[in-house]
């Protein structure tokens, strides 16, 4: 039957099986990685002589809430006005119009072009390759490793916002999608270098985290979250011993002098990059060293420390020490805030939104009195700032307020 099937489509629609195609069942549709750019034969499992089991666990990735099955799956994948042959019964059928009936027996749909297959993992490294042609995007053509660094961060940082919340957004999805692109572009880069492409990336990340959660995908134990810590900061030194050897047996092959491969040892913060903004690296630094169990056995020795510090500051004479322990304070700061399970950057930055906030009602306040505000004393300036606070308290009052209601 199933060559009976090909033949039709061959006939009818121009099918070219030699350059792939996709044998689906409608009952498992739900499971299943379909390409929109392959040609698809979808019917019945009794078509392809296989049992017709119930639809399987949704496709990871290809899962959001909404309507189920076959009809619902097309309707993501392709465009609605794509047109549906129908094996043994006249065309005319489209993906929006499918009916339960329509699927009940055997369909093909032909490849969408290349640039019309959007809802796919493939379609992205596509493009990527497209526009770095000869006859491409001229701006995409002189892109570097190097110049696509800032783009990297300014997505990143637009992906930290839109995560603001916990609630996820469709602008969340947009701005992912820009994250992804950035990756994407660089393997693409190294492709064309022949060095890596998105698939090593891809296998190494993956390997990587089955590696990590032998607790998961092995036979070790973690019952909470500190023990998964633990053993991923244990995990994390053997592979960084495993790389040190490495290093020491490419630095003794050709000669260099790499003396932190010849020591054989790369330390537990060595991996956290000195590009990161400066609170986070230090909560992740604190973090890790805290998992390896150097860490304050009482959150109150902290604050003792933060103390300690300040009077420091005090007692500091030169710009030098001053800065020196300000420094000293962000971190005991940071460890302060680390063991109370807040997140520094986060902290400070929700600081900052307050501190726009007050100073703008500050600014409007002046305003609207006619003043200049370095023609108000500290005093006048502070009664201002006092009287924002208040002001966003009713405004936050009358917010809850309306969410009761």
């Amino acid at each position: 039957m199933l060559d009976a099937l090909i033949a039709e489509a061959r006939i009818r629609w121009g099918l070219d099986a030699a350059a792939g195609l996709q044998l689906v069942a409608v009952e498992r549709i739900d499971g299943v990685p379909i390409d929109a750019w392959r040609p698809l034969l979808l019917a019945p499992a009794a078509a392809f002589r296989a049992t017709a089991r119930g639809p399987e666990a949704r496709l990871p990735g290809r899962h959001r809430s909404g309507p189920k099955g076959a009809a619902a799956v097309l309707a993501r994948l392709y465009p609605g006005d794509h047109l549906v042959g129908r094996i043994g019964r006249p065309d005319g059928v489209t993906v929006a119009s499918l009916s339960a009936e329509d699927l009940a027996a055997p369909l093909y749909l032909a490849p969408l072009a290349r640039d019309a297959a959007l809802a796919g993992p493939w379609a992205m490294p596509w493009i990527s390759d497209r526009l770095r042609r000869p006859d491409g995007c001229p701006w995409d053509r002189e892109q570097t490793h190097r110049s696509l660094r800032k783009h990297l961060l300014e997505e990143a940082y637009e992906v930290y916002d839109a995560l603001d919340t916990d609630t996820a957004t469709p602008a969340l999805a947009d701005e992912l999608g820009d994250l992804l692109l950035q990756v994407v572009l660089h393997a693409q880069l190294a492709a064309e270098a022949g060095v890596f492409d998105l698939t090593d990336v891809e296998e190494a990340i993956a390997t990587k985290i089955v590696r990590r959660h032998p607790h998961v995908f092995g036979d070790a134990e973690a019952r909470t979250a500190s023990d998964v810590n633990r053993q991923w900061e244990r995990i994390k030194a053997t592979e960084r011993a495993d790389a040190a050897r490495l290093a020491a047996e490419e630095a003794a092959a050709s000669g260099r002098d790499d003396p932190a491969a010849v020591s054989g040892s790369r330390g537990a913060l060595d991996g956290i990059s000195r590009s990161m903004p400066a609170l986070a690296a230090s909560q992740e630094m604190q973090d890790r060293a805290a998992n390896l169990g150097y860490d304050w056995p009482d959150v109150e020795q902290i604050v003792d420390k933060l103390h300690e510090e300040l009077g420091e500051l005090r007692a500091a004479a030169t710009p030098a020490e001053r800065a020196d322990e300000v420094g000293d304070i962000l971190m005991v700061a940071v460890n302060l805030a680390r063991r109370h399970g807040v997140e520094a950057e986060s902290a400070l930055r929700a600081g900052n939104e307050k501190f726009r906030r007050r100073f703008g009602h500050v600014e409007r306040a002046a305003a609207a009195r006619g003043v200049a505000l370095r023609d108000l004393s500290f005093d006048e300036l502070d009664a201002l700032w006092d009287a924002a606070k208040v002001a966003e308290a009713a405004d936050l009052a009358r917010s809850a307020k309306m969410e009761e209601r």
